[in-house]
């Protein structure tokens, strides 16, 4: 029996250089979109972190003021306070309202190393 192959050309199974070359530059522009998403969403839980513990902290400032029975007087505070391991600064603006007997209280809450509040809560006292 004659060999069908002895005038053909020979096959190859195997990938050439440029296709290796293609193959490995689509996957490193893959994987470098899948690290750029995680670290948008990172840093996305990290701010959203921040704003509710802010938030959680404000909240705390006029619960404080709610418990103590007390008519607090027109003026501003500040302070600060460790929360979460790190430390954060607060500001109270009590001013008068036109209804008497409620005031009314603004709490501005931010990190310690940040010039932005992260978190702004106004809230009404009798």
């Amino acid at each position: 029996m004659p060999d069908r192959r002895a005038g053909s050309r020979r096959l190859s199974h195997g990938f050439t250089l440029v296709e290796v070359l293609v193959a490995l530059a689509i996957l490193a522009i893959a994987l470098a979109s899948v690290m750029n998403i995680v670290a948008q969403s990172a840093s996305t839980a990290e701010t959203v972190r921040n704003r509710l513990e802010a938030l959680w902290i404000a909240q705390d400032r006029i619960t404080l003021y709610r418990l103590g029975n007390n008519q607090p007087s027109a003026n501003t505070t500040t302070g600060k306070l460790t929360f979460g391991g790190r430390e954060w600064h607060w500001r109270e603006t009590v001013s008068a309202s036109p209804v008497p007997n409620l005031r009314q209280i603004e709490v501005e809450v931010r990190l310690a190393e940040d010039r932005e509040a992260l978190s702004r809560l106004v809230g009404i006292l009798e």
